[in-house]
């Protein structure tokens, strides 16, 4: 059997590349695979959609269970079908689409109920279903309602109960004719209250026309915590690696500590012959002083210099009484503020 360095590195490159391609969508698309994917897929009908839509969360007493697959019109229903994970669900179980959060966000809510099981190919019916009520539906029936009601009729209605009624005892009496008071109190005020329902609708229409927006608003803040935590992350990671940077090179000092030391103990002598030299040029130019003074002062006199000359003359003698060059070769002596004189 040849060795895989024997093989044809490209081939084996390509299948390489295959099989991480493979194991990465295995990875993605686990659930939709038939051997791997978990839970059991059922379906059930509803008379509205109510806001459920794919991916949201199915839940058994509070607890996720499985995520809703899809959402689609049968007709005159909604078909929505959802996978269940670990949970047994009786004949008789009951569904309804339940308000999350208060941004409109819904999950499907399962009650088990019943003996024996549900079977995965019988959708739930709509009379074990239920949706959602929402408040922007009820205000509108309320504005609706309000809206239709003859509120002056209804204030003649009273006062004619009243008047029809006058001859009863006093408690009676001041019950109607609070009533009446109430009926003319509400149709004086019957423009306000509509344009607080209207209002009211308004303000409800807008924050349902606003739930994308808030929606995306949160989702920007959780990208916002994301990229934060991914730089701590690339921080702790810097940190990390200067540290082992550290340790390596405190490893590298260790090992190569003989062949360091011969080296260093070479530089130091190297430095020392500097220094010596350095000393020795600086002496140097210090009595290249003196000579530069007197050079100077010899030849300071224009086209003439001063100089002296000892042994042209013969030494000193004496004989007979007679003494010749009795000075000898004695050097000159240089005045304080002047240069070197003849003699």
């Amino acid at each position: 059997m040849k060795r895989l360095r024997e093989r044809n590195q490209a081939a084996v490159g390509a299948v390489t590349l295959v099989l991480i391609v493979l194991v990465t969508l295995v990875s993605y698309f686990s659930d939709e695979l038939p051997l791997l994917g978990t839970g059991t897929t059922y379906q059930a009908y509803f008379a509205e959609s109510g806001g459920l839509v794919p991916d949201d969360e199915v839940q058994v007493a509070g607890v996720k269970v499985g995520q809703v697959s899809s959402v689609a019109l049968a007709g005159k229903q909604v078909l929505v079908k959802f996978k269940v994970e670990d949970t047994r669900l009786g004949a008789d179980t009951t569904a309804s689409i339940e308000i999350k959060t208060l941004l409109g966000d819904k999950y499907l809510a399962l009650q088990p109920k019943g003996g024996g099981a549900l079977d995965p190919g019988t959708p739930i019916p709509v009379s074990r279903t239920t949706t959602p009520f929402q408040l922007q539906d009820a205000f509108q029936q309320l504005s609706q309602t309000v809206g239709d009601i003859d509120t002056r009729q209804l204030a003649q209605s009273f006062d004619a109960v009243s008047a029809a009624l006058r001859d009863t005892p006093q408690p009676l009496r001041d019950t109607l004719n609070g009533l009446s008071a109430l009926s003319k109190t509400v149709s004086s005020r019957d423009q306000e209250l509509a344009n607080l329902l209207s209002n009211t609708s308004q303000v409800s229409k807008t924050l349902s026309d606003r739930n994308a927006q808030l929606q995306r608003v949160i989702d920007d803040g959780n990208l916002l915590l994301t990229e934060l935590q991914q730089r701590r992350d690339a921080i702790s990671r810097l940190l990390k690696g200067t540290q082992d940077l550290s340790a390596q090179l405190s490893g590298l000092v260790a090992d190569n500590r003989a062949q360091l030391r011969p080296t260093l103990e070479k530089l130091n002598d190297v430095t020392t012959i500097l220094q010596r030299n350095q000393d020795n040029l600086g002496r140097s130019l210090a009595l290249l002083a003196p000579f530069t003074r007197v050079g100077t002062n010899a030849t300071g006199n224009g086209r003439w210099f001063e100089g002296y000359i000892c042994g042209l003359l013969p030494p000193v003698i004496k004989a007979g009484g007679l003494s010749v060059n009795p000075e000898g070769c004695t050097p000159p002596i240089s005045a304080p503020d002047q240069g070197v004189g003849n003699r």
